[in-house]
């Protein structure tokens, strides 16, 4: 059993089809140079992929306060790759996903019994987290997973069956 969903996840991850939905669909991030290099490594140049960059600053006339935040006085879209859909460049989706996560898993707040004091163990929790979240979980407004919505697998996974892949 976990070969076999192993190398049906492996081999439909593969296809062309799912790839180019995959690509098209990929998230925008905030300008952050981590972003680039994550982004090149997972998928090298054939990916439309754009980057919403804020502007901070202080506004004229403000006196200098050295522990306030900075204030967003603008932002710009710059295409990093491919053709991407400006209509579509935001911080929305990954800033959901960076909320979702957090309230999800403890392990990022500082102050818990969960906080990960092991590189290691921090990214295994990860990364069920998010096998988890895409196979796993029925999301409301797709009434599926978001992995069966986007035609790589066919069923909810089960916990037992998430397991086996480790």
């Amino acid at each position: 059993m976990k070969s076999g969903h192993s190398f049906t996840l492996r081999k439909r991850i593969a296809e062309p089809s799912t790839r180019q939905k995959a690509q098209a669909t990929f998230g925008h991030g905030d300008g952050h140079v981590a972003y680039l290099r994550g982004v090149t490594d997972a998928f090298g140049s054939e990916i439309d992929y754009a980057q919403l960059q804020k502007i901070y600053g202080s506004p004229k006339g403000t006196p200098e306060t050295r522990y306030s935040p900075a204030v967003c006085m603008g932002a710009r879209k710059a295409i990093i790759s491919g053709a991407p859909d400006y209509s579509h460049v935001s911080t929305s989706y990954v800033e959901r996903q960076n909320l979702t996560m957090r309230m999800s898993m403890r392990r990022f707040t500082r102050l818990t019994n969960a906080f990960s004091k092991k590189l290691e163990n921090h990214e295994h929790a990860v990364a069920i987290h998010y096998m988890y979240y895409n196979f796993g979980r029925i999301h409301q407004t797709l009434r599926v997973t978001p992995a069966m919505e986007a035609g790589i697998s066919d069923h909810i996974w089960s916990i037992d069956e998430i397991i086996t892949l480790l």
